[in-house]
């Protein structure tokens, strides 16, 4: 939060004008290019100043991309921190559909879905995912934090005195939905059904109730109780609200998720996704019967008052969601490289940290370190991979998050493994404990 700025912050000194020793108006004046200077400096301070490098991807050559740092061109680096887990933003049917439309009906969508924006290819996309999920309905949005914040501070204010229970690691995109509904907050503590169940038990019947999580949390690489929450949703007559957007397209027999896995689809009111990671493109969407999917396309201003995708996006997600329920090649691919790759650095030492997901995070711990050895991998290894620093995660747990994928190969895995191991050697960083 930026501190406001104070009469002694901007006026150097003592003065000699106004009365009685006072500033003048003038010097009361705030300076508001101090303000802005301060915080950003903080965030240097802290080593939490974000910087995005430059790159292209090569098509059809991922996870080979090239990097424009300096002044000698572009240089060749292996991307290691993408959320395209199944690189379909490559696939050739993804990349032809996507040609295809745009010739077919040219680039931008023309308004919103009320106003000249809804397209055969809207309505198709949505059918698809709504049959992905088994629900009635679907409905695009532009993002995945648009369609949280958009349904989740929709629902809570048709439901009058509705109770929102959220797991405390649950994305900032939910987070904001919740805030914006106005409505009560109960946080449970992460993934703790009995804590939940304390939280539920001790408020009032008669008001209406919303329980929301994720399936897959990003940073932690770990997975809900999905069905032990529908438990308490049932015995407490709450509705249940799951973020699947690191699941959809990784798992389920079609690509539904986790839900779909482990078979609880049905017992979900509201399963939310995105169209930007495992599908490749861009977007967002929630699937569920049809009366709710109604009730946030009618009331929902984040739906409602924004341009629609690009009928171009649209066609690409199309292709790539068609091609997801019948393959299980890329997802196959995807869970042996992460398998692999968390091998390779439990065998080197290296502080990986538990995951039973396609994630691999590995404990850094320090923001500043994190961001040294993520500069280092780069400059001199030609590795991309971000560092993972607050508030995305909390203080003291900053890490490496890396996403192989099925274009990864075991050399690429092998060479990234001693490049680490240097790092940590020279760095002096902390090494995994023998268990």
């Amino acid at each position: 939060m930026i501190k406001p700025i104070t009469w002694g912050e901007g006026w150097a000194g003592q003065t000699a004008g106004g009365m009685h020793g006072l500033p003048s108006e003038k010097e009361r004046r705030v300076n508001y290019d101090q303000v802005f200077d301060s915080a950003i400096d903080r965030l240097h301070t802290e080593g939490r100043y974000r910087v995005f490098i430059d790159i292209l991807r090569n098509k059809g050559a991922y996870p080979n991309a090239r990097c424009f740092a300096g002044h000698n061109g572009p240089k060749p680096i292996t991307v290691w921190c993408s959320n395209d887990y199944l690189a379909m933003g490559q696939h050739p049917k993804v990349i032809a559909a996507m040609e295809e439309a745009l010739h077919d009906v040219g680039a931008g969508s023309g308004g919103t879905r009320n106003i000249g924006g809804n397209t055969h290819y809207h309505i198709d996309l949505e059918t698809e995912l709504a049959d992905l999920h088994d629900k009635e309905a679907a409905l695009l949005f532009t993002s995945g934090y648009v369609s949280n914040d958009a349904t989740l501070s929709t629902l809570a204010k048709v439901l009058p005195g509705c109770v929102i229970f959220s797991d405390e690691l649950n994305h900032a995109s939910m987070i904001a939905g919740i805030r914006n509904s106005g409505a009560e907050k109960r946080v449970f503590r992460h993934n703790d059904v009995e804590h939940l169940e304390e939280l539920l038990a001790e408020t009032d019947p008669a008001l209406p109730k919303l329980i929301a999580f994720e399936s897959v949390y990003s940073m932690d690489a770990d997975i809900s109780p999905i069905h032990a929450i529908c438990d308490l949703a049932e015995k407490y007559n709450a509705l249940t609200y799951i973020d699947e957007v690191h699941a959809v397209g990784m798992y389920g027999a079609r690509g539904g998720g986790i839900s779909e896995r482990d078979d609880a689809a049905h017992r979900i009111d509201i399963i939310e996704g995105t169209l930007g990671k495992a599908f490749g493109v861009m977007g967002g969407y929630i699937a569920a019967d049809r009366r709710i999917i109604d009730v946030i396309r009618s009331y929902a201003p984040g739906f409602i008052f924004t341009t629609s995708l690009s009928p171009v996006l649209v066609a690409g997600v199309l292709a790539a969601v068609r091609h997801l329920k019948a393959s299980n090649v890329e997802r196959e691919a995807q869970q042996e490289a992460a398998a692999t790759l968390k091998a390779l650095f439990a065998e080197a030492g290296l502080p990986v940290m538990d995951s039973t997901t396609h994630i691999v995070p590995l404990m850094v711990g320090d923001p500043v370190r994190a961001k040294k050895v993520s500069d280092i991998l780069l400059a001199e290894y030609g590795v991309y991979v971000q560092p993972i620093n607050f508030p995305t995660v909390p203080r003291g747990t900053e890490r490496l998050r890396f996403t192989p994928g099925p274009q990864h190969t075991r050399a690429m895995m092998v060479d990234l493994t001693q490049a680490l191991v240097e790092i940590w050697q020279r760095l002096a960083l902390e090494k995994r404990k023998a268990a």
